[in-house]
């Protein structure tokens, strides 16, 4: 383990690691191996640990070590046995599981950036055709261990002579045993060691943006202060993980493939505190009372900003905050996080303008009492306006020279806006994403006023939408409201849908669930299609719900893996005139089920969602399918769910899963 560090060599694969000894009570005899790990950051793969040793103690003290330790799941479900070396199986669960390589190699490269000097174990199970049943090499380790007590073979000489009885009792069965595991470890290793390099060498390059958003002392970096208070590393890691001090780096602007147009405030969490002694659960009003005040960066499109860097796509947000100690500071903590931005417009105090805050007043369980929110900025609708002026001559000179492949649209911008977002991203090609924000502003986009008008299918406007239910709904109502569905373009779309006039309620309960259909879920994203032809609709614990419009000739309307999920194809001679192919419904249930102790804050959760899928479609190109993307994007988002942060630094975890 030291050669291999002091080498530059991150991944280590051996046989098996040393350990606690049975009777240590007695003899005290605990490995070297265990300490060394403790204090060298590397990756060691083993099959565990020798049979003989006491596992139990063996994890303990490796826990006390600060070593992480983890087991490859190699295709079983739930909670595993940590390894016995030669047999899969030990009694005893694992800390933890790694479900493959790549997650194995996220957990090293974030490691690394965070710049721990403690090393990583990940046990590796046996292939199930060498393991000896457990009972089998219990009995056969009892009797070595016996043997060489009556012997008196004690320190260095115990593993050797206890590693000689076994084969001897095994019938050289543990031999066997012995160069299967080492081989399959040296493979684990090595797809390790590539999946880590491919990590280390990504577009983004090597600054993990976990360490980056986090101070030595792992406060967020809110609002910036000193550089002595948030620098962040003191003794940053000797390798390509290191992390420059982002407290005081210039960064040049950027090209971007994706721009995030949407709100960007700062967010205060009054929680609090009573004093010791106090019964008081709620804070008392007309008063001052003591609290915990911490500060972050907020706003819908900032989150999915932020979730999309931390995926790895160049990410410009586009925004505006005052000329104000806020908007400083939300500048300051964008440069903190190694976030561009060249897109956040500075308005002056003459217009009137204030950088967005949101202040929450928490009880003692950090549940809501009071909140305010003064998020005006972005709502100035007069044609003389700071905002339309800096539409025209700062964001507008920005999108057309950068010619993003990607623009997402939060609907804090008021419908007029919308509008103008709208037509300077079709005009440039740009893949559109609109992410609704609440019921209320989500119903913008169907109330924009002329020249603003959505276009269908198979040039529309909007090209995804990430509503949940209750979103969904009231865009629905506001197309009805507003006429679309009036539309002779809109009626052309949905005729050739082939979708039946006396309704396709058993096929949608079979796509999806009789409960969504019964709130009319799935029929209402269906209405929408002409006008967004693809849907993620977020249904929280049921999952998600991807409905789309397929165009024609796409190949997944006669491939039989899509069948079921191809709820109609296209009935009708306008195939070729109007380009629809079909429709594909898919309920993908959620990824994990979340137990309620486990939720740090249900903030920023639907925003991750939608800042991982444009992150996917921005780097997999024109061959990326929503379908392929949508688990992890729900994974990401589970990792804000458990987060206190309104996007998960850790999702820069996942990024090699792209």
């Amino acid at each position: 383990m030291i050669l291999a560090h002091r080498a530059g060599i991150h991944v280590f694969a051996t046989g098996g690691l040393g350990g606690v000894h049975r009777g240590v009570e007695e003899t005290l005899d605990v490995s070297a191996d265990l300490t060394e790990l403790g204090r060298t950051p590397v990756a060691v793969i083993s099959s565990g640990c020798k049979s003989f040793l006491d596992i139990p103690k063996t994890l303990e003290y490796l826990e006390t070590q600060g070593v992480a330790v983890a087991t490859f799941a190699d295709g079983r479900q739930g909670q595993v046995d940590f390894p016995a070396f030669y047999t899969r199986d030990s009694g005893v669960k694992s800390p933890a599981v790694l479900q493959d390589e790549a997650e194995a190699a996220s957990v090293i490269h974030a490691h690394q950036c965070l710049g721990l000097q403690s090393g990583l174990l990940f046990a590796n199970p046996i292939p199930e055709q060498h393991s000896i049943p457990f009972r089998q090499m219990e009995t056969a380790i009892s009797q070595a261990l016996s043997d060489a007590k009556e012997a008196g073979a004690t320190g260095a000489a115990s593993t050797p002579f206890i590693l000689a009885k076994i084969k001897d009792i095994t019938g050289s069965k543990s031999v066997e045993a012995n160069k299967a595991l080492v081989e399959a470890n040296v493979i684990r290793g090595t797809r390790v060691a590539a999946a880590l390099k491919k990590l280390e060498t990504s577009n983004v390059g090597a600054r993990e943006p976990a360490a980056s958003i986090y101070s030595t002392n792992g406060v967020s970096l809110g609002v910036r202060r000193s550089s002595a208070e948030t620098s962040v590393a003191t003794e940053p890691p000797a390798n390509k993980g290191t992390i420059p001090d982002l407290t005081t780096q210039e960064f040049e602007p950027k090209p971007a493939n994706v721009f995030v147009a949407g709100s960007l405030n700062v967010d205060l969490a009054c929680d609090f505190a009573p004093r010791n002694g106090s019964s008081a659960q709620t804070p008392e009003l007309q008063t001052s009372n003591p609290a915990t005040i911490a500060q972050s960066l907020g706003g819908v499109g900032q989150n999915v900003a932020r979730a999309a860097h931390l995926m790895g796509a160049d990410v410009r947000l586009c925004s505006a905050v005052g000329d104000d100690l806020t908007g400083k500071a939300a500048l300051d903590a964008l440069a903190a996080s190694d976030m561009s931005a060249a897109g956040v417009k500075t308005l002056s105090a003459e217009s009137g303008s204030r950088t967005s805050q949101y202040i929450a007043i928490n009880d003692k369980k950090k549940d809501l009492v009071l909140a305010m929110a003064d998020v005006s900025i972005l709502e100035q609708i007069a044609e003389d306006s700071a905002l339309v002026e800096s539409f025209e001559n700062f964001w507008l000179p920005q999108l057309r020279k950068e010619k993003p492949t990607h623009l997402a649209l939060d609907a804090n911008w008021p419908a007029q806006h919308l509008g103008r977002w709208l037509e300077a991203g079709k005009s440039i090609g740009a893949h559109l994403t609109f992410e609704p924000v609440s019921n209320v502003k989500g119903a913008g986009l169907f109330q924009m006023k002329k020249p603003y008008r959505l276009s269908v299918f198979p040039k529309p406007s909007v090209n995804l939408a990430t509503p949940n239910i209750h979103e969904l709904a009231a865009m629905y109502h506001a197309a009805r409201e507003s006429d679309a569905f009036e539309r002779n373009d809109w009626w052309g779309i949905i005729d050739a849908l082939g979708i039946p006039d006396s309704g396709a309620r058993v096929q949608l309960a079979l796509a999806t669930t009789s409960e969504l259909v019964d709130q009319g879920i799935p029929q209402q994203s269906i209405q929408l299609l002409p006008f967004i032809p693809a849907i993620c609709t977020k249904l929280g614990p049921q999952g998600v719900l991807l409905t789309q419009l397929l165009p024609a000739k796409d190949p997944r309307l006669t491939s039989g893996e899509y069948a079921p999920y191809i709820l109609s194809r296209c009935a009708n001679s306008t195939e070729e005139t109007l380009g629809v192919g079909g429709v594909y419904m898919r309920l993908f249930p959620a990824i994990q089920d979340v137990k309620a102790e486990d939720i740090a804050s249900v903030n920023g959760v639907g925003d991750t969602f939608a800042g991982t899928l444009i992150a996917g479609l921005a780097q997999r190109g024109k061959d990326a399918k929503l379908e392929d993307l949508v688990d992890l994007a729900q994974r990401a988002a589970v990792l804000t769910l458990k987060s206190k942060e309104s996007v998960s630094p850790g999702l820069g975890t996942l990024r090699i899963l792209l």
